[in-house]
C-alpha cells in the first residue's frame, strides 16, 4: 500500500473510531443520566436545615421476632470553620432503664483528609471512649446501622467510593436514579465492612429511597429503605428507615418525631462534659 492509501486508510480507521466513540457518547448522554459523582454530590448539597432536634425511637427485631426498643432524643448542628462547615452529631438514649444516659458524639469534618471524630458514653463504665476511624463498619448499639452510617445520616462519602450511574427505575412512584458504589481501595472496604453499594436515588429531592450492600466478601449484607419522606418547614425529611439483615435476618426500624429544624440548638450539646452529664 503506498503512503497516500495508508493516509487515505489511517483517515478512515480514525473516523470510523471516532464515530464509535461518539455514538456511545450520544447513547449514554441521550439518555440525560447524571454521572455517579454529580449525584452523590447533589445528595451532599441538599438542604438538611443549619440544626435539627428530633426524637428517634429505634427498634431492634431479631428473627424469632422479638423486638427491644430505644427511646432517645437527637440533636445536629453545623459549624463554621476556616475549612467549611463541620456536622455535629449528638444522641442520648431516655429509655429503657438499663440504657438510659447512654449517648454518642460525632464531630463529621469538612476536611477530607482529616479523621472524623466519635465518641461513646456508657454509663456502666461511667468512661467516654472514643470511637477510631478503623472502627466505623462496627455496628451501632444492637442496630444494623454501622457508626459510619449513623454519622453520614443521609449524605455520602465522596472520598470513600468510585460511583458509576447504571440506569434509571421507579421505586414507589418516584423517579430514581441507580448508582453503583465501589470503596477505592481494599483497606477502606475494610473499614467501612462494604464492597459493593448500589442506591436509588430520588431523581427530585436527592433522597435515598433504597439501598442494598454487600459485604467485604461479596455477599449480599442488608437492604435499607428509607420511607415517609416528606417537608418538615420546608425541608424533606425522611421519617422512617427500615433495615434488613440478609445474614442474620435482624432488622432495625428507626422512626423520627418532633422533627424541628427552627429552634435553637445549643453549642454546649455537642461536647464530651454533656456526654456524660446528660440533657
Amino acid at each position: 500500500m503506498n503512503i497516500k492509501y495508508k493516509k487515505l486508510a489511517l483517515v478512515s480507521i480514525g473516523a470510523v473510531t471516532f464515530a464509535l466513540t461518539s455514538i456511545s457518547i450520544v447513547n449514554a448522554a441521550g439518555a440525560e443520566l447524571p454521572a455517579g459523582l454529580q449525584i452523590a454530590e447533589r445528595i451532599n448539597a441538599r438542604d438538611e436545615g443549619q440544626m435539627v432536634s428530633r426524637n428517634l425511637t429505634m427498634e431492634m427485631i431479631d428473627r424469632r421476632g422479638k423486638k427491644r426498643v430505644r427511646e432517645t432524643r437527637g440533636f445536629r448542628k453545623y459549624f463554621s470553620g476556616e475549612n467549611g462547615e463541620e456536622k455535629r452529631t449528638v444522641i442520648f438514649y431516655l429509655a429503657p432503664k438499663n440504657i438510659k444516659e447512654t449517648a454518642f458524639l460525632t464531630f463529621d469534618y469538612p476536611q477530607a483528609k482529616k479523621d472524623d471524630d466519635q465518641w461513646l458514653y456508657l454509663p456502666a463504665m461511667r468512661k467516654v471512649r472514643r470511637i477510631s476511624a478503623s472502627d466505623r463498619g462496627d455496628y451501632f448499639l444492637g442496630t444494623d446501622f454501622t457508626y459510619e452510617d449513623i454519622k453520614k445520616e443521609t449524605k455520602v462519602t465522596i472520598e470513600d467510593y468510585n460511583r458509576k450511574t447504571l440506569r434509571e427505575d421507579n421505586i414507589d412512584g418516584h423517579r430514581v436514579y441507580v448508582v453503583e458504589s465501589t470503596p477505592v481501595s481494599d483497606e477502606i472496604a475494610e473499614e467501612l465492612g462494604y464492597s459493593k453499594v448500589i442506591q436509588w436515588v430520588d431523581a427530585e429531592i436527592w433522597i435515598v429511597r433504597k439501598a442494598d450492600f454487600w459485604d467485604v466478601r461479596g455477599n449480599s449484607l442488608k437492604t435499607i429503605h428509607s420511607t415517609e419522606i416528606s417537608q418538615v418547614q420546608g425541608i424533606w425529611t425522611t421519617h422512617r428507615l427500615e433495615v434488613v439483615n440478609h445474614k442474620t435476618k435482624h432488622q432495625t426500624v428507626f422512626t423520627f418525631s418532633e422533627v424541628d429544624y427552627q429552634s435553637p440548638v445549643k453549642d454546649s450539646l455537642f461536647t464530651k462534659r454533656t456526654l456524660r452529664r446528660g440533657l
